[in-house]
């Protein structure tokens, strides 16, 4: 079936690997990639599909009423998987503002802008919202976040990530428009922005600058390869049931602390260095305000209902990830310069 799917934040990190997989796997579905291009967008990351028959690119602003709702009518969109976010904590710390924008009021105009041009004909319709773990607040020791979890943000990123999920469960319940949600743990692979920690600490190491690691280093997160959050993405939006909620975790918790010390270990091996030698670039620094303890999240709905589970182990999806970041060293110094912003 054919079908005209708008991906939103497809020039980011995850964004770019969904965006990929669509166009590889449905030829006969026209994929337009809507990206703004703030700092965390890189069109580089799509080099491979640019030049594709079924992929167009669209340079918008989310927040511009208008022009999603011509975007919707030029292109006849009947399939929307919602990506585009502001998504760095620290950031958000910083300029809450700019989240609230993105993050709440970005999702509302797409959400009219479904609503106006599907104008009741739902059939074949569906508006896919991609959200975060970190809605549903921390954990303790024990204990995994489930689909009917309460939710508890702690930081404005958080809390803007609820509220648009709360717009959208709106939708659907004042609209009955076609809506799906899924809430993923912490993301690693290729094309990730180098403010996160992984490709942050893998470029840090290679330069032999300081790690800096927020208090003790004993906060505990789930970690999901890209690859495989980009299939979960793709049998929900096919498979999933609408008006349904599902959470993808990898199985596949670490504390920050061991973690940075299995990718020292990675990187140091595959620059022949001593294995552990770049332990000495660890820095304790103070903890970030609102600091959540432990996200961890129970991905069996989606494994029971859907068939999707995580296809590798960390210690394989690191090396990887450390090989890919080693092997594409210009696309490192091209982002941490800022120069493919100059579009």
């Amino acid at each position: 079936m054919k079908k005209n799917v708008l991906i939103t934040g497809g020039a980011g990190f995850i964004g770019s690997h969904v965006v990929r997989l669509f166009v590889n796997s449905y030829p006969d579905y026209h994929i337009y990639n809507l990206d703004v291009l703030t700092y965390a967008g890189n069109l580089e990351n799509l080099k491979d599909v640019e030049d594709k028959p079924n992929y167009t690119f669209i340079k918008a602003d989310i927040c511009d009423h208008e022009k999603m709702d011509s975007i919707f009518s030029d292109y006849n969109i009947d399939g929307v998987i919602h990506l585009a976010a502001e998504s760095h904590v620290d950031r958000s710390i910083k300029d809450p503002f700019s989240f609230a924008k993105t993050n709440v009021l970005g999702t509302l105009s797409l959400l009219q802008a479904a609503k106006t041009y599907w104008n009741g004909d739902f059939e074949n319709k569906l508006f896919y919202h991609v959200s975060t773990d970190e809605v549903y607040g921390t954990l303790g020791e024990s204990g995994f976040f489930t689909e009917s979890t309460a939710y508890d943000p702690h930081s404005p990123y958080s809390a803007s990530k609820a509220s648009s999920d709360h717009f959208v469960r709106a939708f659907l319940d004042t609209y009955e428009l076609p809506v799906v949600i899924s809430n993923c743990s912490n993301n690693y692979g290729s094309y990730q922005f180098p403010e996160k920690l992984i490709p942050l600490f893998i470029n840090n190491i290679c330069s032999n600058k300081p790690l800096p690691v927020y208090g003790k280093g004993e906060n505990v997160r789930d970690w999901l390869f890209v690859n495989d959050h980009a299939r979960a993405i793709d049998v929900i939006f096919h498979k999933g049931k609408i008006g349904e909620t599902y959470n993808i975790g990898g199985f596949n918790e670490w504390r920050n602390i061991d973690l940075i010390k299995v990718i020292i270990k990675t990187v140091d091996k595959l620059l022949g260095r001593p294995q552990g030698a770049s332990e000495k670039l660890i820095t304790f620094v103070t903890d970030r305000a609102g600091h959540d303890y432990r996200y961890a999240i129970d991905s069996s709905k989606l494994k029971n209902e859907l068939g999707w589970e995580p296809s590798l182990q960390f210690e394989e999806g690191i090396e990887k990830t450390v090989r890919w970041y080693l092997d594409n060293k210009d696309w490192v110094d091209n982002v941490t310069s800022g120069n493919y912003q100059k579009y």
